[in-house]
């Protein structure tokens, strides 16, 4: 993989203020006289300068909306009230673009080799095709499979990694960075203040952090807030399934129509639905109950899906919008297909401590739902329907860097 130093300078300091370009003096002066911060997409007096330009497509007069997306009907108040962000990490564009830049910028390993979205790759959905990422060495691998991203907003209580040992997407954002296989920065390697000193004196840091915050100071915060909120902002509200939903949903009908066949299905996705929706007691697999329809996202009290024997540790999952473009499941990807996952469900669940004993085990004993191969083919044929080429392709969620 060919790296690109040259824009991060080997200096230990942050750059002056006298050692910044005219054009970058140009863009703070004309971003004070604005009055613009990092809570506005406003830019009307902002340019983009010569730094930000040469190594970027961004247009910082021109900005993606990622604060305030169009989003269904069906994306409502019960949508809303899972919604993870905090207070003090309200949704701004500018930010966001920030994000997207840090998300996409190899410079943020070591040895400008990997970026959050080496493992993270739009068109797999956020996803790495890979079972296990490879880190900035190129010779060793990470032990979990790398998480989906889609819907990651609608998680409660918000806690990251499939562990949930990071209480929120913030304090994710920068363990990968800081991560002897993933990205690098070690205590032994500087950590975060040797980034920190690498990203000032880069050619567009101190200019898009001006930007975004009202000053070019770079800190672990800031840099968590930015990721947080480009990812955040990946929202799956337009896959097959929705389109079809949006025409069947009412809010005040029972289940607010989740009941209800969908138009344009196949009678075997259909089939899908019904099975994914109703629980064990009624004729289906009781999917919904952990994967939350629309977002798909697990709900907040679920616990361990049987995995191991004996297993201890309560896991989570990722939304399932996407699913179909993954390669490995579960934490540690042990599948490598739908249909397995679904056998697993199917015969597969193993008594233990962390194991979702209401919903996969309700008498002690775990839960066996006898599928036939077609209704199993059904299940599989309905989570394809969660596919979501909106995200996938969105330009705003794209590489930003030339170079």
């Amino acid at each position: 993989m060919e790296t690109f130093k040259s824009p991060m300078q080997n200096k230990a300091d942050p750059i002056s203020f006298s050692e910044m370009s005219i054009a970058s003096f140009g863009f703070i002066i004309c971003l004070v006289l604005s009055g613009c911060g990092g809570g506005t997409s406003t830019s009307t007096a902002v340019t983009t300068s010569t730094g930000i330009s040469e190594y970027t497509t961004l247009n910082l007069t021109a900005l993606a909306n990622y604060a305030k997306p169009a989003l269904p009907a069906h994306y409502d108040g019960n949508v809303t009230a899972l919604d993870n962000t905090p207070s003090d990490n309200l949704a701004s564009d500018r930010v966001a673009t920030l994000g997207r830049v840090l998300f996409y910028d190899k410079r943020l390993s070591i040895n400008d080799a990997i970026s959050c979205s080496s493992c993270h790759q739009q068109a797999s959905g956020f996803d790495d095709p890979r079972r296990f990422s490879v880190g900035f060495s190129g010779a060793s691998f990470t032990t979990a499979h790398a998480m989906r991203l889609g819907n990651v907003r609608y998680y409660q209580p918000g806690n990251m990694f499939w562990d949930k040992r990071s209480a929120s997407v913030e304090l994710q954002a920068s363990q990968p960075i800081q991560h002897a296989i993933e990205m690098g920065f070690t205590s032994s390697a500087g950590g975060i203040p040797a980034l920190i000193a690498k990203m000032n004196a880069s050619a567009y840091y101190p200019e898009l952090f001006a930007f975004a915050f009202g000053d070019s100071v770079i800190t672990e915060n800031r840099i968590q807030q930015a990721l947080a909120q480009f990812e955040r902002a990946m929202i799956s509200a337009s896959s097959r399934w929705d389109t079809a939903f949006a025409q069947v949903f009412n809010p005040n009908a029972n289940n607010r129509g989740l009941g209800t066949p969908l138009p344009g299905f196949t009678a075997e996705e259909d089939r899908g639905r019904q099975l994914f929706v109703a629980g064990p007691n009624n004729g289906g697999a009781g999917c919904s109950a952990c994967h939350q329809m629309p977002t798909f996202a697990l709900a907040a009290n679920s616990r361990s899906n049987g995995l191991d024997a004996g297993e201890t540790l309560i896991f989570k999952a990722p939304s399932l919008k996407n699913v179909a473009l993954s390669k490995a499941f579960m934490h540690d990807g042990r599948f490598s297909s739908l249909e397995e996952v679904v056998e697993h469900y199917n015969s597969g669940v193993k008594l233990g401590p962390a194991l979702d004993t209401n919903r996969l085990a309700p008498n002690g004993v775990p839960l066996r739902l006898n599928l036939t191969a077609e209704d199993k083919a059904a299940l599989v044929a309905f989570m394809k329907t969660l596919t979501d080429t909106t995200l996938t392709t969105d330009p705003k969620f794209s590489d930003p860097f030339k170079k």
